[in-house]
């Protein structure tokens, strides 16, 4: 709302010239990080005392680690002090007629919702298995999956219809090939493993939220340079005109997600539970296909999927099809506690992979 407010003004009162930085990308995008940091140091206290005193607490589920039992009793729903930061910094900082913004932010808030929704049930049944089923959360990100679909392959798109069905290849500098319509598909079982790999990740102090926002840096850096007809003609990316706006959405992340990781650093005052977990996931999805990575996030988020194959394999295939363990213990952070690591040892080491992974994609932009 400022950005339309002091575009308003500008364009009324000559003397208020200052107010030209609101069209500059980089300054919008530095107010929107500092104000979803500002946003969440001032909520967090109180949120962490309300959840106290109403018992909306971690429900420890068995895992196979002692550290496990540890947590009980930590607040959680920690996500929506991540979201209400961003959303507020994004309203403020950002063009709000902008479709990339828009549908990130759909995103963001939808899958926010179905996180709060499972958290909520196992908080108010004091148990961390009676939360949402599998298949309704499955379905429920279906839903978002189906409609973004639409909006995405449709008149309406932000992209345009050349470029959108085409599957673009790191270090490639043109598409692979064009999909037509069953990139609809593609995208469909896209979302779904990317938001629940996000999930997955979450179960140490820190884990989970620090490269999230390298991913969201990374696509950050992608958004400015495929939003500039300069940049991409420069480094040979197809020109997404308004993708730009999306510096400010990822900004607004970063911000949030510092702030939080103050709190959810070790030992952990809060937990981002799935409210976050679903949120940050199911945005780094549909971040990925607005900006045509999607190929580069087994890259980037490289730590994600590692996380979710060995909890997958574990549980499809090792306990239900063959009826044992094929991993000590899944998901990654698990096994490498089991087979004695540290958890803040585990943790940082798990940041630095993802921190490498994260400047592996970055050099995507030019080797190509």
């Amino acid at each position: 709302m400022i950005y339309h407010i002091g575009q308003w003004l500008h364009s009324q009162i000559e003397t208020l010239g200052f107010l030209r930085l609101l069209g500059y990308l980089s300054f919008r995008s530095i107010m929107s990080a500092l104000t979803a940091v500002v946003i969440v140091f001032l909520l967090s206290p109180r949120f962490i005392r309300a959840m106290h005193r109403r018992n909306f607490l971690d429900r420890v589920r068995e895992t196979g680690t002692s550290s496990a039992f540890d947590k009980a009793g930590t607040p959680t729903m920690g996500g929506v002090l991540m979201i209400v930061a961003m959303t507020v910094s994004i309203l403020l900082w950002s063009n709000l007629t902008n479709t990339f913004l828009l549908l990130s932010l759909a995103a963001l808030l939808w899958f926010g919702g179905i996180g709060f929704w499972d958290d909520w049930l196992k908080s108010s049944r004091g148990s961390g298995e009676k939360g949402l089923g599998e298949i309704t959360k499955l379905v429920l990100q279906g839903l978002f999956g189906l409609a973004f679909i639409l909006v995405y392959l449709g008149p309406l798109s932000p992209v345009e219809p050349a470029v959108a069905s085409k599957l673009y290849v790191p270090f490639l500098k043109r598409p692979l090939f064009d999909l037509g319509i069953f990139y609809g598909v593609f995208i469909f079982l896209f979302l779904l493993l990317v938001a629940n790999a996000v999930n997955i990740t979450d179960g140490l102090d820190g884990l989970a939220i620090t490269p999230s926002i390298f991913v969201a840096g990374v696509l950050g850096v992608f958004a400015y340079v495929m939003g500039n007809t300069i940049y991409a003609g420069y480094l040979q990316y197809p020109y997404l005109r308004g993708a730009g706006e999306l510096a400010v959405f990822v900004s607004a992340f970063i911000g949030a997600g510092l702030g939080f990781l103050w709190y959810n650093a070790y030992p952990a005052q809060i937990f981002m539970g799935d409210t976050g977990s679903l949120a940050i996931g199911g945005t780094v999805a549909v971040l990925s296909v607005l900006l045509k990575q999607e190929l580069l996030f087994p890259l980037l988020g490289g730590l994600f999927l590692t996380e979710a194959l060995t909890s997958q394999i574990q549980d499809k295939i090792g306990v239900r099809w063959l009826g044992r363990r094929i991993f000590y213990r899944a998901p990654l952070h698990h096994g490498l506690q089991h087979r004695g690591f540290a958890e803040t040892k585990v943790v940082i080491r798990l940041w630095i992979v993802a921190g490498i992974l994260a400047l592996l994609s970055l050099a995507t932009l030019k080797i190509r």
